[in-house]
């Protein structure tokens, strides 16, 4: 079975999670504790959507992500590399398109609001991933990244950090269709950049006054931005 390396190579990362997508829903519950459906809303939340408003969810993976933004009554849709991710959620009734987040096949200033949950980690280069989703913003719209991050209460992050390589690959022997996955996931978390750095890295890369809010002390944090006017 296909399992990525931090050198994040694109063929790579694309079969890895066609391997997945059978259980990833599930998966992701079991290892979030069902925390994963409050984070979903938190970012339907942050971006503050309108119905007028034209949405992309980048790494939608099965668009579960893309059904919550959809409550909003904004058009949305979901775009990922992984056509076997999308083939999970065909049953899921929001538009689909496969793209890769380096080079996205949309015109320039299309939406009016981006998001990437729990997939700018995963492409090659994220910040040429950033600058891509900026490209395809229309001037004034809004960036949220939900990403896994950096605990921000001492004592609970030593134990983050002792659980994450241990016990992540564990419960993807039990859960997924693809256990080695999970140990990309468990290394690809650890070495991501902190809350900081990540908001650095996006007023870099075509955004503004990139902040963040850390949601279960920091385990994921929503950065969010907005395109200059």
């Amino acid at each position: 079975m296909a399992k990525a390396n931090l050198e994040k190579n694109p063929h790579d990362v694309a079969g890895m999670f066609d391997d997945v997508g059978k259980n990833y829903d599930i998966t992701n519950t079991v290892m979030t504790f069902g925390l994963d459906r409050s984070w979903r809303r938190a970012t339907r939340k942050l971006l503050d959507l309108k119905p007028t408003d034209k949405v992309l969810d980048l790494a939608a993976g099965t668009a579960v992500s893309t059904v919550e933004l959809a409550k909003s009554g904004a058009w949305c849709v979901a775009c990922d590399f992984s056509q076997g991710m999308l083939a999970a959620g065909a049953h899921r009734d929001v538009p689909k398109v496969c793209g890769d987040g380096m080079h996205l096949p949309f015109a320039d200033n299309t939406f009016d609001a981006v998001t990437i949950s729990y997939g700018l980690r995963n492409i090659h280069d994220f910040e040429a991933g950033l600058r891509e989703m900026a490209r395809v913003t229309k001037p004034g719209g809004r960036l949220v990244v939900n990403e896994f991050s950096t605990p921000i209460v001492p004592g609970f992050s030593q134990l983050y950090r002792t659980y994450l390589p241990r016990m992540i690959p564990l419960l993807g022997k039990v859960f997924s269709s693809n256990a080695p996955a999970y140990e990309y996931l468990a290394e690809s978390i650890r070495a991501w950049p902190a809350q900081a750095d990540l908001a650095a890295a996006i007023n870099n890369s075509g955004w503004s006054e990139a902040s963040w809010k850390n949601l279960a002390l920091g385990i994921v944090a929503l950065h969010h931005a907005t395109k200059p006017e």
